[in-house]
């Protein structure tokens, strides 16, 4: 028997499965999805997608943005799950998150918002892009 007790932005897991903690602002999908496996050779273009929509989260786009992006990440996350992931879902996937990407680059630089912005969002668009 497994019980899980949730307090504001900690989670203690304890029983049949790991025991762990987990800090910060969390949410019981991000929990379950952070635990879906990955296969092999897949591991940095999971982290490079999660870097991407936490960089979309932190640029302030709208809302309907970031929820595509983070359906899209969840379609990434749950082809990477499987025992032969589609090269041409991922594909299609990681091209739609870039061009997500690509006008926060660019609004970055015309209104000279926050220093690093620009740079980040080209570093992760070249990062989606040699990972798959």
């Amino acid at each position: 028997m497994s019980e899980n007790f949730h307090f504001g932005d900690k989670i203690d897991q304890t029983g049949d499965r790991n025991v762990g903690k987990v800090q910060g602002p969390v949410t019981y999908g991000d929990v379950d999805q952070s635990l879906q496996r990955i296969t092999p050779g897949f591991e940095a273009l999971a982290e490079a997608v999660a870097d991407a929509v936490r960089h979309l989260s932190a640029a302030g786009v709208p809302d309907d943005v970031r929820e595509d992006a983070s359906h899209l990440a969840t379609t990434i996350r749950a082809e990477v799950a499987r025992d032969e992931p589609d090269p041409g879902t991922l594909r299609r996937a990681v091209a739609t998150l870039k061009g997500y990407l690509a006008p926060i680059a660019i609004t970055t630089a015309t209104a000279g918002a926050a220093v690093g912005g620009e740079e980040t969002a080209h570093a992760l668009i070249e990062r989606l892009g040699t990972v798959l």
